[in-house]
């Protein structure tokens, strides 16, 4: 890492000051890393303004040209992946061995957006299939809706942003990016990657600000034809209510549940489940929360599970060894640490972990809850797991599905009609089998059900988000 530096918003291909500087710092040791300005009404509205007019320049570029710019982009993401990894590191405080995964998936994100830019396209109609239609010719092809708010996270500070970014430039849109303020060095890291790949200007800004403000103010401008969103569900709901007619993809986390059949390599399991338990530090909207075991499964995959746990390597991110750093503050993790006493305090019993030195918490693993219990019932979001006994496979799954969310599942089993059933029964965006709700490829729809959003990413799934249809129709006989 650098020494502490100031950085600046970059609206309309320029970097630009704003409003007073928040600091950000490195997660485990609270170091300052640099300071960000806080955008105005000022700057969000000349971000706005820079996309609109970039926006009309992207929509003429050929399809050839835009995926050009963004093949560039993996090229330099891939050149500074150990700059971009460290970065992700001490702002978000995810293990290095993480962060460069994640930098690595990024690199995936923008070559896959690369090559769907040249794969945008639409079909014809048969007109005369119905009596109305004689005599016309109709297609439709796939147009970018023009302004794109991207509002993200803090857990993925560089491939959710790709997520959201690659595919709405590979689209031909503009994008105005609202990174969270805990986790913004590496959206700016991206930002200059951007430029020199050759974006008009315009084509991406970043403004850095509270929700409630810059975030508001980005939802409810009309100039912005779309607003994706990945955070809380009380945020989400917000949106809907204040964003007006415009196209909006939210991702609002889950549950994340896990059916363990009794036929499976308990071993492998527990190393996978505690693997997607605690990446991280259980911070992940996918992140493995709630195992529920089939018949005499419960207790060898509880011994194995404790002690996959207690083997992960807890310390500064920045570490080669560590497995889990901190949480992304002391708050969060003063939150989880509150919920598993809560849980305790309601009969609960906990395994191993449930400690904690400032922001950092170790991995928990709970047993004897009940699905009233926060630890199940909310996000959790933090490196809290618990083990739960079900009588059988059937009701395994009728566990799994009792939650207000739906975005991925799980099922470990080798019988192929377990697999089935649990296909048809679970409501969720995505059913992983053999792997837990933690697995995502990058090019695969990915998104939720119920509580856990609207819409689809993956990149191909974001572009038809972002682009409207066009319906074409000509009259050829008269």
């Amino acid at each position: 890492m650098r020494d502490a530096r100031s950085e600046r918003l970059f609206i309309g291909g320029q970097w630009v000051e704003g409003g007073p500087a928040v600091e950000v710092r490195n997660k485990y040791s609270g170091e300052i890393l640099g300071t960000v300005p806080e955008a105005r009404r000022e700057e969000v509205d000349a971000a706005v303004a820079a996309a609109q007019r970039a926006a009309a320049v992207l929509a003429d570029l050929p399809a050839h040209r835009r995926g050009e710019m963004l093949r560039r982009a993996a090229d330099l993401i891939r050149e500074r992946r150990e700059e971009f990894a460290r970065t992700i590191a001490a702002e978000a405080g995810k293990a290095l061995k993480y962060a460069r995964v994640e930098v690595e998936r990024a690199v995936s994100t923008f070559t896959v957006a690369a090559e769907e830019a040249k794969r945008i396209h639409g079909e014809t109609v048969p007109m005369d299939a119905v009596p109305a239609g004689e005599g016309y010719f109709g297609f439709w092809i796939r147009r970018p809706v023009g302004v794109v708010a991207a509002i993200t996270p803090f857990n993925f500070p560089l491939n959710l942003v790709a997520h959201k970014v690659a595919p709405a430039l590979a689209a031909g849109n503009a994008v105005v990016l609202k990174p969270a303020s805990t986790t913004p060095l590496t959206a700016i890291l991206l930002c200059r990657v951007l430029e020199e790949a050759g974006l008009p200007a315009g084509a991406i800004n970043l403004v850095v600000g509270p929700g409630s403000t810059v975030g508001e103010w980005l939802v409810t401008d009309p100039r912005v034809a779309k607003v994706s969103f990945t955070g809380s569900p009380p945020v989400g709901r917000r949106i809907t209510e204040i964003a007006g007619i415009k196209k909006v993809t939210l991702e609002l986390g889950n549950t994340s549940p896990v059916v363990v059949a009794p036929d499976v390599d308990l071993d492998f399991v527990a190393r996978r489940c505690a693997v997607g338990a605690y990446y991280n530090s259980g911070q992940v909207c996918i992140s493995v929360q709630r195992i529920y075991t089939a018949g005499p499964a419960y207790e060898p995959f509880l011994e194995r599970f404790v002690r996959a746990s207690e083997e992960m390597v807890v310390g500064d991110p920045l570490d080669e060894r560590v497995d889990v750093g901190p949480m992304i503050d002391e708050r969060e993790a003063r939150r989880i640490e509150a919920w598993v006493e809560e849980a305790l305090a309601g009969g609960a019993r906990v395994l191993t972990g449930h400690r904690r030195e400032r922001a950092v918490y170790w991995p928990t693993v709970l047993t004897d809850v009940r699905p009233d219990m926060k630890v199940v019932a909310q996000e959790a979001f933090a490196p809290v797991a618990s083990v739960i006994a079900c009588d059988d496979f059937d009701r395994a799954l009728e566990e799994a599905n009792a939650t207000e969310y739906g975005l991925q599942a799980a099922v470990f089993t080798r019988d192929v009609d377990r697999v089935f059933r649990a296909i048809r029964r679970l409501n969720f965006g995505g059913v992983i089998i053999n792997d837990t709700p933690a697995y995502r490829a990058d090019h695969m729809p990915y998104g939720g059900v119920r509580g856990s959003g609207i819409g689809r990413e993956g990149v191909r799934y974001a572009i038809e988000e972002m682009t409207n249809i066009h319906m074409v129709v000509i009259r050829t006989a008269n």
